[in-house]
């Protein structure tokens, strides 16, 4: 195993009330990662940047690998749980936070693109020796596990998907395109509560619990700094990108064996609040959509977990776990 660089990032505090951080920074320097951050350097498109990502050593390996890729309102920390369980059973754990996101860089000019993200995280792992890992995505982080294994799916062991967005082409459905900088204003309004209220209605089916605070803070803190500008207009590049390229259309092309682990109580469609009401009610159905796009992927196996949302391994990580490692093994053996 290749063992990763100190981080450049040090961590310095954890963070402090709900709605108004103590301390704040764009890159997350107060918020303990559960694990060591190394950092890759390297260019793209024509400047130098960086990924922050965790490199976890199996308990005893079993000569896998799995990659975590976090979704939009989420980081790489966010795996915590998934991270344990997987390195236990014998996967070693990479786990980057993508461009303009968490503790990467964010620049201010950079054309953000789902196939942009794959070729970076592609580039990581040749880095690191990563050979045909199995792609784990949650949310954003599932539609860039699908480009990557459609991009890369001789490099592809595997795709996990854990309530991926993109499972419909929400222009299509009626949500209309917003500006940069219509995106941009409404991210410039974010706050803990604006975080914690969205989450709850969308991702937790209008429940809350204490432990889900940690994650709102994460995400409040880069916001609440002197440069959460920076943020705010990252994020509203991200959007952009999101809504523009839907992986619907191509979902019968993937070529790679595929686990979905589907919240049914999922609701999350992004740009819900701009279409017409009668449009937006039939948006974000996963307990359609799921059965509907496992139906559509060759090979592919649909786990639900009927009571929960759209982060089934944050609402519920030993039973989001249990279902994942199993799964997996199942796999290894039938494909070793």
């Amino acid at each position: 195993m290749i063992r990763p660089r100190s981080s450049a990032i040090a961590v310095l505090a954890c963070l402090a009330a709900p709605v108004a951080p103590a301390s704040a920074d764009p890159y997350l320097a107060d918020f303990p990662y559960p694990y060591p951050v190394a950092r890759f350097d390297f260019r793209s498109q024509d400047q130098d940047l960086w990924m922050a990502y965790m490199d976890v050593a199996p308990e005893k390996p079993n000569g896998r690998t799995a990659v975590l890729l976090h979704g939009k309102n989420f980081c790489g920390a966010t795996w915590e749980s998934t991270i344990g369980a997987l390195s236990k059973a014998g996967y070693r754990v990479i786990v980057p936070d993508q461009v303009g996101f968490c503790r990467s860089a964010k620049p201010r000019a950079y054309q953000y693109g789902l196939h942009q993200l794959a070729a970076n995280t592609h580039a990581l792992l040749a880095k690191l020796g990563v050979e045909k890992p199995i792609v784990i995505g949650h949310s954003m982080g599932g539609m860039l596990s699908i480009r990557y294994a459609l991009m890369y799916p001789a490099d592809t062991g595997a795709l996990v998907l854990a309530n991926p967005i993109g499972l419909e082409d929400w222009k299509a459905k009626g949500v209309p395109f917003a500006t940069i900088d219509d995106l941009y204003a409404k991210e410039k309004k974010t706050t803990a509560e604006t975080i914690r209220k969205y989450q709850q209605t969308v991702y937790y089916h209008g429940t809350w619990r204490p432990e889900y605070d940690r994650w709102v803070d994460m995400l409040a803190s880069m916001y609440a700094g002197e440069d959460g500008d920076l943020v705010a207009w990252s994020q509203a590049l991200t959007s952009d990108m999101v809504l523009a390229q839907p992986v619907i259309h191509e979902i019968d092309q993937l070529a790679v064996p595929t686990l979905l682990l589907i919240g049914m109580k999922d609701v999350t469609a992004i740009g819900r609040d701009r279409a017409a009401p009668e449009k937006a009610k039939a948006l974000g159905n996963y307990a359609a959509l799921a059965p509907e796009v496992a139906k559509r992927i060759k090979d592919a196996t649909l786990i639900p977990f009927a009571d929960m949302g759209h982060a089934p391994q944050v609402e519920d990580p030993s039973r989001f776990n249990d279902a994942l490692i199993p799964a997996l093994d199942a796999l290894r053996q039938a494909r070793p």
